[in-house]
């Protein structure tokens, strides 16, 4: 058995405002999964993305705007949201303290394209520093 003692593993800025901490992934043996956390200033979070496997976002701590598709709900601490693959959807921090979301997807590295041109697509991967884009 392998225990993960995850504040040893590095916060990563993704964009400004906004950290992650891979927790499972390919980098650490995961096969089907990678758990990540975000970390987001107010009014800051994902962009509109999609992702070709299913996710789940968690609000561990804070409040999100969250959209999947055309819709939108406000999720707090405890809430999550099932994201299935292909879906556009992306979240926001609504309030002014840090939002703290897990997301879990089903492959065991991170890739998404942004709706946003100014957003390049990224793909995370074992051996890469931060995400490629």
């Amino acid at each position: 058995m392998q225990v993960f003692i995850h504040q040893d593993q590095p916060l990563e800025q993704w964009r400004d405002g906004v950290m992650t901490r891979m927790r499972i992934s390919a980098l650490n043996g995961g096969r089907q999964l990678c758990i990540f956390d975000q970390y987001s200033d107010p009014g800051l979070g994902a962009p509109t993305h999609v992702h070709a496997v299913e996710e789940v976002l968690d609000v561990i701590d804070g409040s999100a705007e969250i959209w999947v598709g055309e819709e939108k709900s406000i999720l707090r601490a405890n809430q999550s949201v099932l994201v299935p693959a292909g879906f556009r959807h992306g979240f926001r921090n609504v309030l002014t303290t840090t939002l703290h979301v897990r997301a879990t997807l089903a492959a065991s590295i991170f890739e998404a394209s942004y709706d946003n041109r100014n957003e390049t697509s990224r793909r995370w991967a074992p051996g890469m520093a931060s995400p490629q884009t």
